[in-house]
Protein backbone atom coordinates (compact mmCIF):
# COMPACT_ATOMS: atom_id res chain seq x y z
CA UNK A 1 0.00 0.00 0.00
CA UNK A 2 2.70 2.45 0.94
CA UNK A 3 4.57 1.83 -2.31
CA UNK A 4 1.78 3.57 -4.22
CA UNK A 5 2.70 6.82 -2.51
CA UNK A 6 6.34 6.62 -3.54
CA UNK A 7 7.53 8.35 -6.73
CA UNK A 8 7.55 6.09 -9.78
CA UNK A 9 10.70 5.36 -11.75
CA UNK A 10 9.95 7.98 -14.39
CA UNK A 11 9.41 10.68 -11.76
CA UNK A 12 12.78 9.80 -10.19
CA UNK A 13 14.38 10.07 -13.65
CA UNK A 14 12.75 13.48 -14.14
CA UNK A 15 14.05 14.74 -10.82
CA UNK A 16 17.51 13.34 -11.57
CA UNK A 17 17.49 15.06 -14.97
CA UNK A 18 16.60 18.40 -13.37
CA UNK A 19 19.37 17.98 -10.78
CA UNK A 20 21.87 17.01 -13.47
CA UNK A 21 20.92 20.01 -15.60
CA UNK A 22 21.21 22.27 -12.55
CA UNK A 23 24.82 21.26 -11.95
CA UNK A 24 25.94 20.36 -15.47
CA UNK A 25 23.83 22.35 -17.93
CA UNK A 26 24.57 21.93 -21.60
CA UNK A 27 25.39 25.03 -23.60
CA UNK A 28 27.03 26.43 -26.73
CA UNK A 29 27.40 24.33 -29.87
CA UNK A 30 26.70 21.14 -27.91
CA UNK A 31 23.30 22.54 -26.93
CA UNK A 32 22.52 23.30 -30.58
CA UNK A 33 23.25 19.73 -31.68
CA UNK A 34 21.40 18.33 -28.66
CA UNK A 35 18.44 20.53 -29.60
CA UNK A 36 18.33 19.04 -33.09
CA UNK A 37 18.41 15.54 -31.61
CA UNK A 38 15.61 16.51 -29.25
CA UNK A 39 13.42 17.74 -32.12
CA UNK A 40 13.95 14.43 -33.92
CA UNK A 41 13.05 12.50 -30.76
CA UNK A 42 9.87 14.56 -30.32
CA UNK A 43 8.85 13.91 -33.93
CA UNK A 44 9.40 10.19 -33.41
CA UNK A 45 7.37 10.33 -30.19
CA UNK A 46 4.31 11.81 -31.92
CA UNK A 47 4.73 9.47 -34.90
CA UNK A 48 4.48 6.53 -32.49
CA UNK A 49 1.42 8.11 -30.84
CA UNK A 50 -0.28 8.23 -34.22
CA UNK A 51 0.74 4.70 -35.14
CA UNK A 52 -0.54 3.25 -31.85
CA UNK A 53 -4.01 4.80 -32.00
CA UNK A 54 -6.43 2.30 -33.53
CA UNK A 55 -9.10 3.75 -35.79
CA UNK A 56 -11.60 1.30 -34.33
CA UNK A 57 -11.14 3.06 -31.01
CA UNK A 58 -11.86 6.42 -32.59
CA UNK A 59 -15.02 5.17 -34.31
CA UNK A 60 -16.28 3.46 -31.14
CA UNK A 61 -15.67 6.61 -29.15
CA UNK A 62 -17.99 8.65 -31.35
CA UNK A 63 -20.93 6.59 -30.10
CA UNK A 64 -20.55 7.96 -26.55
CA UNK A 65 -20.31 11.61 -27.50
CA UNK A 66 -21.97 13.01 -24.35
CA UNK A 67 -19.26 11.54 -22.14
CA UNK A 68 -16.52 12.91 -24.38
CA UNK A 69 -18.03 16.40 -24.40
CA UNK A 70 -18.00 16.44 -20.59
CA UNK A 71 -14.37 15.31 -20.45
CA UNK A 72 -13.25 17.80 -23.10
CA UNK A 73 -15.13 20.57 -21.27
CA UNK A 74 -13.30 19.74 -18.04
CA UNK A 75 -9.95 19.60 -19.84
CA UNK A 76 -10.21 22.67 -22.07
CA UNK A 77 -12.78 24.88 -20.29
CA UNK A 78 -12.82 24.23 -16.54
CA UNK A 79 -9.04 23.91 -16.18
CA UNK A 80 -8.28 27.12 -18.15
CA UNK A 81 -10.86 29.09 -16.15
CA UNK A 82 -9.20 27.93 -12.93
CA UNK A 83 -5.81 28.88 -14.34
CA UNK A 84 -7.04 32.39 -15.07
CA UNK A 85 -8.08 32.87 -11.45
CA UNK A 86 -4.44 32.53 -10.38
CA UNK A 87 -3.70 35.85 -12.11
CA UNK A 88 -4.69 37.56 -8.84
CA UNK A 89 -1.45 36.14 -7.39
CA UNK A 90 0.73 37.92 -9.98
CA UNK A 91 3.24 39.44 -9.37
CA UNK A 92 3.18 39.61 -5.56
CA UNK A 93 3.01 35.84 -4.98
CA UNK A 94 3.47 34.25 -8.41
CA UNK A 95 6.04 35.47 -10.92
CA UNK A 96 4.91 36.10 -14.53
CA UNK A 97 6.98 33.19 -15.86
CA UNK A 98 5.54 30.75 -13.32
CA UNK A 99 2.05 32.08 -14.07
CA UNK A 100 2.70 31.30 -17.73
CA UNK A 101 3.54 27.78 -16.60
CA UNK A 102 0.27 27.48 -14.65
CA UNK A 103 -1.73 28.66 -17.68
CA UNK A 104 0.18 26.22 -19.88
CA UNK A 105 -0.57 23.40 -17.44
CA UNK A 106 -4.28 24.23 -17.56
CA UNK A 107 -4.55 24.12 -21.37
CA UNK A 108 -2.77 20.77 -21.81
CA UNK A 109 -4.62 17.63 -22.96
CA UNK A 110 -5.36 14.70 -20.68
CA UNK A 111 -2.99 11.81 -20.15
CA UNK A 112 -3.49 8.55 -22.00
CA UNK A 113 -1.73 5.73 -20.15
CA UNK A 114 -2.50 6.73 -16.56
CA UNK A 115 -6.10 7.75 -17.31
CA UNK A 116 -6.76 4.32 -18.80
CA UNK A 117 -4.85 2.52 -16.03
CA UNK A 118 -6.74 4.24 -13.20
CA UNK A 119 -10.10 3.80 -14.95
CA UNK A 120 -9.38 0.09 -15.31
CA UNK A 121 -8.21 -0.22 -11.70
CA UNK A 122 -11.38 1.47 -10.46
CA UNK A 123 -13.70 -0.67 -12.59
CA UNK A 124 -14.74 2.09 -14.96
CA UNK A 125 -15.59 2.31 -18.66
CA UNK A 126 -12.17 1.52 -20.15
CA UNK A 127 -13.13 1.78 -23.88
CA UNK A 128 -14.58 5.24 -23.20
CA UNK A 129 -11.42 6.23 -21.33
CA UNK A 130 -9.25 5.11 -24.25
CA UNK A 131 -11.32 7.14 -26.71
CA UNK A 132 -11.58 10.21 -24.48
CA UNK A 133 -7.89 10.37 -23.61
CA UNK A 134 -6.89 9.84 -27.23
CA UNK A 135 -9.33 12.49 -28.46
CA UNK A 136 -8.05 14.91 -25.84
CA UNK A 137 -4.49 14.56 -27.13
CA UNK A 138 -5.55 14.98 -30.75
CA UNK A 139 -7.58 18.12 -30.00
CA UNK A 140 -4.77 19.33 -27.75
CA UNK A 141 -2.43 19.81 -30.69
CA UNK A 142 -4.75 22.59 -31.86
CA UNK A 143 -6.40 23.78 -28.67
CA UNK A 144 -3.33 23.95 -26.42
CA UNK A 145 -1.44 26.57 -28.47
CA UNK A 146 -4.62 28.50 -29.29
CA UNK A 147 -5.85 28.59 -25.69
CA UNK A 148 -2.38 29.48 -24.41
CA UNK A 149 -2.22 32.42 -26.79
CA UNK A 150 -5.72 33.66 -25.95
CA UNK A 151 -5.39 33.31 -22.17
CA UNK A 152 -1.90 34.80 -21.91
CA UNK A 153 -2.87 37.70 -24.13
CA UNK A 154 -6.11 38.28 -22.22
CA UNK A 155 -4.27 38.38 -18.91
CA UNK A 156 -1.63 40.75 -20.26
CA UNK A 157 1.28 38.31 -20.18
CA UNK A 158 3.65 37.74 -23.07
CA UNK A 159 5.68 34.65 -23.85
CA UNK A 160 3.60 33.17 -26.66
CA UNK A 161 3.53 33.82 -30.38
CA UNK A 162 0.82 32.60 -32.73
CA UNK A 163 3.63 31.85 -35.18
CA UNK A 164 4.38 28.91 -32.92
CA UNK A 165 1.23 27.24 -34.24
CA UNK A 166 3.05 26.57 -37.53
CA UNK A 167 5.84 24.86 -35.60
CA UNK A 168 3.27 22.77 -33.74
CA UNK A 169 1.78 21.63 -37.03
CA UNK A 170 5.15 20.75 -38.55
CA UNK A 171 6.93 19.19 -35.58
CA UNK A 172 4.04 17.49 -33.79
CA UNK A 173 0.92 17.14 -35.92
CA UNK A 174 2.66 16.10 -39.16
CA UNK A 175 4.45 13.11 -37.56
CA UNK A 176 1.21 12.15 -35.77
CA UNK A 177 -0.78 12.22 -39.03
CA UNK A 178 1.93 10.18 -40.76
CA UNK A 179 1.69 7.62 -37.97
CA UNK A 180 -2.10 7.47 -38.40
CA UNK A 181 -1.75 7.01 -42.16
CA UNK A 182 0.64 4.10 -41.63
CA UNK A 183 -1.32 2.72 -38.66
CA UNK A 184 -3.10 -0.03 -40.67
CA UNK A 185 0.31 -1.32 -41.76
CA UNK A 186 2.42 -0.92 -38.61
CA UNK A 187 -0.10 -0.32 -35.81
CA UNK A 188 -0.23 -3.90 -34.52
CA UNK A 189 3.57 -4.18 -34.61
CA UNK A 190 4.02 -0.90 -32.71
CA UNK A 191 1.48 -1.88 -30.05
CA UNK A 192 3.09 -5.31 -29.63
CA UNK A 193 6.49 -3.68 -29.05
CA UNK A 194 5.17 -1.13 -26.54
CA UNK A 195 7.62 -2.12 -23.77
CA UNK A 196 10.57 -1.99 -26.14
CA UNK A 197 9.53 1.42 -27.51
CA UNK A 198 8.75 2.93 -24.08
CA UNK A 199 12.33 4.27 -23.76
CA UNK A 200 11.64 6.36 -26.89
CA UNK A 201 8.62 7.94 -25.20
CA UNK A 202 10.33 8.63 -21.92
CA UNK A 203 13.73 9.34 -23.39
CA UNK A 204 12.39 12.13 -25.61
CA UNK A 205 10.70 13.77 -22.63
CA UNK A 206 13.88 13.55 -20.56
CA UNK A 207 15.84 15.09 -23.43
CA UNK A 208 13.45 18.05 -23.58
CA UNK A 209 13.56 18.48 -19.80
CA UNK A 210 17.36 18.44 -19.78
CA UNK A 211 17.57 20.91 -22.65
CA UNK A 212 14.91 23.19 -21.14
CA UNK A 213 16.40 23.26 -17.66
CA UNK A 214 19.93 23.66 -18.99
CA UNK A 215 18.89 26.80 -20.86
CA UNK A 216 16.99 28.08 -17.84
CA UNK A 217 19.84 27.37 -15.42
CA UNK A 218 22.26 29.18 -17.73
CA UNK A 219 19.90 32.17 -17.54
CA UNK A 220 19.64 32.03 -13.72
CA UNK A 221 16.54 29.90 -13.05
CA UNK A 222 17.47 28.94 -9.50
CA UNK A 223 18.45 32.49 -8.67
CA UNK A 224 14.90 33.63 -9.44
CA UNK A 225 12.93 30.53 -8.30
CA UNK A 226 13.02 29.71 -4.58
CA UNK A 227 11.70 26.87 -2.44
CA UNK A 228 8.90 29.24 -1.48
CA UNK A 229 7.96 29.53 -5.17
CA UNK A 230 7.93 25.74 -5.48
CA UNK A 231 5.67 25.53 -2.43
CA UNK A 232 3.28 28.06 -3.97
CA UNK A 233 3.18 26.09 -7.23
CA UNK A 234 2.52 22.85 -5.35
CA UNK A 235 -0.36 24.46 -3.43
CA UNK A 236 -1.85 25.81 -6.68
CA UNK A 237 -1.56 22.41 -8.37
CA UNK A 238 -3.25 20.66 -5.43
CA UNK A 239 -6.07 23.24 -5.30
CA UNK A 240 -6.77 23.02 -9.04
CA UNK A 241 -6.73 19.22 -9.02
CA UNK A 242 -9.05 19.08 -5.99
CA UNK A 243 -11.60 21.39 -7.62
CA UNK A 244 -11.57 19.51 -10.95
CA UNK A 245 -11.88 16.11 -9.26
CA UNK A 246 -14.84 17.36 -7.24
CA UNK A 247 -16.58 18.85 -10.27
CA UNK A 248 -16.02 15.84 -12.54
CA UNK A 249 -16.98 13.26 -9.91
CA UNK A 250 -20.15 14.86 -8.57
CA UNK A 251 -21.03 16.64 -11.82
CA UNK A 252 -21.13 13.34 -13.71
CA UNK A 253 -23.54 11.98 -11.10
CA UNK A 254 -25.81 15.00 -11.44
CA UNK A 255 -25.80 14.56 -15.21
CA UNK A 256 -27.03 10.98 -14.83
CA UNK A 257 -23.98 9.06 -16.03
CA UNK A 258 -23.49 5.46 -14.90
CA UNK A 259 -20.88 4.67 -12.26
CA UNK A 260 -18.55 3.23 -14.91
CA UNK A 261 -18.84 6.42 -16.95
CA UNK A 262 -18.39 8.55 -13.82
CA UNK A 263 -15.06 6.83 -13.19
CA UNK A 264 -13.88 7.48 -16.76
CA UNK A 265 -14.95 11.13 -16.57
CA UNK A 266 -13.26 11.61 -13.19
CA UNK A 267 -9.90 10.23 -14.26
CA UNK A 268 -9.78 11.46 -17.86
CA UNK A 269 -11.17 14.90 -17.03
CA UNK A 270 -8.79 15.63 -14.15
CA UNK A 271 -5.49 14.64 -15.76
CA UNK A 272 -2.87 16.70 -17.55
CA UNK A 273 -0.29 15.10 -19.82
CA UNK A 274 3.38 15.57 -19.02
CA UNK A 275 4.23 13.37 -22.02
CA UNK A 276 2.52 15.81 -24.40
CA UNK A 277 3.14 18.95 -22.36
CA UNK A 278 6.92 18.99 -22.31
CA UNK A 279 7.37 18.51 -26.08
CA UNK A 280 4.62 21.05 -26.84
CA UNK A 281 6.25 23.61 -24.53
CA UNK A 282 9.56 23.08 -26.28
CA UNK A 283 7.93 24.01 -29.60
CA UNK A 284 5.42 26.57 -28.35
CA UNK A 285 7.93 28.64 -26.40
CA UNK A 286 10.92 28.06 -28.69
CA UNK A 287 13.80 30.41 -28.02
CA UNK A 288 12.80 30.97 -24.40
CA UNK A 289 14.08 29.45 -21.18
CA UNK A 290 11.12 27.18 -20.47
CA UNK A 291 12.35 25.58 -17.24
CA UNK A 292 9.99 27.67 -15.12
CA UNK A 293 7.14 27.12 -17.59
CA UNK A 294 7.21 23.33 -17.27
CA UNK A 295 7.69 23.31 -13.48
CA UNK A 296 3.92 23.36 -12.76
CA UNK A 297 3.18 20.36 -14.98
CA UNK A 298 6.11 18.41 -13.52
CA UNK A 299 4.76 18.95 -10.00
CA UNK A 300 1.18 18.28 -11.11
CA UNK A 301 2.28 14.99 -12.68
CA UNK A 302 3.30 13.47 -9.36
CA UNK A 303 0.38 14.96 -7.41
CA UNK A 304 -2.19 13.53 -9.83
CA UNK A 305 -0.62 10.07 -9.68
CA UNK A 306 -0.73 9.96 -5.87
CA UNK A 307 -4.24 11.38 -5.50
CA UNK A 308 -5.79 9.34 -8.33
CA UNK A 309 -4.22 6.13 -7.00
CA UNK A 310 -6.06 6.71 -3.72
CA UNK A 311 -9.36 7.45 -5.48
CA UNK A 312 -9.00 4.43 -7.78
CA UNK A 313 -8.49 2.14 -4.79
CA UNK A 314 -11.56 3.66 -3.14
CA UNK A 315 -13.69 2.95 -6.21
CA UNK A 316 -12.30 -0.59 -6.49
CA UNK A 317 -13.01 -1.33 -2.81
CA UNK A 318 -16.55 0.01 -3.16
CA UNK A 319 -17.12 -2.24 -6.19
CA UNK A 320 -15.94 -5.29 -4.22
CA UNK A 321 -18.28 -4.44 -1.33
CA UNK A 322 -21.23 -4.05 -3.72
CA UNK A 323 -20.54 -7.41 -5.38
CA UNK A 324 -20.22 -9.07 -1.97
CA UNK A 325 -23.51 -7.52 -0.82
CA UNK A 326 -25.24 -8.68 -4.02
CA UNK A 327 -24.10 -12.26 -3.45
CA UNK A 328 -25.35 -12.23 0.12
Amino acid sequence: MKSRFLPDTFTLLLVSTVVFASFLPIGGIAADYFGLATKFAIGLLFFLHGARLSRDVVVAGLLHWKLHIVILAATFVLFPLLGLTTSILVPEILSPSLYTGVIFLCVLPSTVQSSIAFTSMAGGNVPAAICAASASNIFGMFLTPLLAGVLLTASGHSGFSLDALQSILLQLLAPFVLGQVLQPLIGNFIRSKNKILMPVDRGSILMVVYSAFSASVNEGLWQTTSLHDLGILLAIDIAILAIVLTVTMFGSRLLGFSRADEIAITFCGSKKSLASGVPIANVLFAGQAIGSIILPIMLFHQVQLIVCAVIARHYASANIRKKAAAIL
